[in-house]
């Protein structure tokens, strides 16, 4: 019997100490003031999509620093930062960097007030979507996992990704031979900065957890006239509101209630003054689903309401409604088994009243490519906490995008830092 004890805690005791590596959270946590001011850097400096130079190098310096090597100018200003630590899988990790073109409003004391040119225009640049957080815990991340070397084996392959505002940045880096250069990794894992979760916890849902994104326009066409003789006119001003209210019925009367779908449009523009009726009005949409099957759905109503619009206004041929469809951003899809694993990671990080059971939003982000070429690399892209404790106790939660947002960055990259890390360090000792 003593024989028989003995040999059960000898077991338990070698299942134990063999069981996966825990992170060092003083790694971490004596990290953070180095972490915070360069959040605040990158916070009073931001760069819009596809000018994200000086962004980029800030990046690359800080990897180099630590002993990744760095490819710069890879798909733009992307940049590609490889750690190789003994033999074991290749875990890709993506952060984006650029920043949107608007103007700031929070009054922080490191509030930006760069400004840029687009389209010829001179406008604000404000980091309103998270990415300074994301870029930070992604370099917080690389410094942990580089002083935790000793607990894993593989490669670290980090990717920092310009133009995921106008969800061009990871095709173009893709397309740019990421894979083929760099090879293809096992893994994928991302996060984004939530609006609505708290500093501290972080947000984790399986299958689709983002919507695919298409953009559409519809150039309506009429004839012109007088504003005062409207019957020697078609008018395209009265077509689109007719259209406008139309396509609202698409998703309430032709895609299947169990099934999720968005059809908006964003922006209507025709005429010049109020007293000429113009020939020509262009409709901006966004069109949001899941499946592919759902988007054929849309885009053939659309078509066809469009179209029937036009007939019931007496257009000829040459005149009916225009529907320009463009690709659509593919949805993205939490692998499962790979989804339990970073549950669990986050669980042991951070304990189980911190990791919620994120549903699924209809926003869309292009970090869906990396999981989507003919490799089918299993990705997770997770939801990361932010919002300050005052403002959840307020109610104040102003969305992503607008001028009033920010995050709580000493907890949220502690999280962030602290989450990533743990599954790393899970998936590079795990077979799934």
């Amino acid at each position: 019997m003593r024989i028989a004890t003995l040999l059960f805690i000898l077991v338990f005791t070698s299942s134990f100490v063999a069981g996966p590596p825990i992170v060092d959270k003083k790694i971490i946590k004596d990290d953070l003031p180095f972490l915070v001011e360069f959040y605040k850097t990158r916070h009073k400096n931001p760069e819009i999509s596809l000018q994200e130079k000086e962004t980029s190098k800030a990046l690359a310096t800080e990897l180099r620093k630590v002993g990744f090597t760095v490819t710069e100018n890879f798909g733009g200003y992307g940049i590609v930062g490889v750690f190789k630590n003994g033999n074991g899988p290749t875990i890709l990790y993506r952060t984006d960097m650029d920043a949107l073109p608007m103007y700031e409003k929070t009054d922080l004391a490191y509030q930006s007030q760069l400004k840029a040119t687009l389209n010829g225009e001179e406008v604000g640049t404000m980091h309103s979507c998270g990415h300074d957080i994301h870029m930070t815990t992604w370099l917080g991340t690389a410094r942990a996992m580089v002083a935790m070397k000793d607990k894993w084996k593989g490669t670290l392959l980090l990717i920092g990704q310009p133009a995921e505002e106008i969800g061009a940045g990871a095709k173009m880096m893709l397309e740019a031979g990421l894979y083929q250069k760099f090879g293809v990794p096992n893994y994928g894992l991302g996060l984004h900065s939530s609006p609505t979760l708290p500093a501290g916890k972080v947000g984790i849902g399986k299958g689709f957890v983002m919507a695919s994104s298409q953009s559409v326009d519809i150039n309506v066409y009429g004839v012109g006239s007088h504003g005062a003789s409207p019957h020697m006119s078609i008018d395209p001003i009265v077509l689109s509101s007719m259209l406008v209210m139309e396509l609202q019925t698409i998703v309430s009367r032709n895609v299947k209630p169990t099934e999720s779908a968005v059809v908006t449009v964003g922006t209507i523009r025709g005429g010049t003054v109020g007293n000429i009726i113009p020939d020509m009005v262009t409709l901006k949409l966004t069109v949001r689903s899941f499946k592919e099957e759902v988007l054929e759905v849309v885009n053939k109503r659309i078509k066809e309401i469009a179209r029937g619009v036009g007939i019931a206004a007496g257009l000829p041929e040459d005149k009916m409604p225009e529907v320009i469809i463009r690709e659509a951003g593919p949805a993205n899809f939490n692998n499962p088994a790979m989804t339990s694993r970073v549950i669990q990671s986050a669980t042991s990080a951070i304990g189980k009243e911190n990791v919620i059971d994120e549903e699924p939003v209809m926003l869309s982000e292009d970090f869906s490519y990396y999981g989507q070429t003919e490799h089918k690399v299993p990705t997770v892209f997770y939801w990361l906490g932010t919002v300050p404790d005052a403002r959840m106790k307020k109610g104040d939660l102003p969305g992503l995008h607008s001028p009033f947002y920010y995050p709580q960055p000493e907890i949220s990259l502690e999280t962030g830092v602290t989450v990533t890390s743990q599954a790393l360090m899970d998936l590079f000792n795990t077979k799934m």
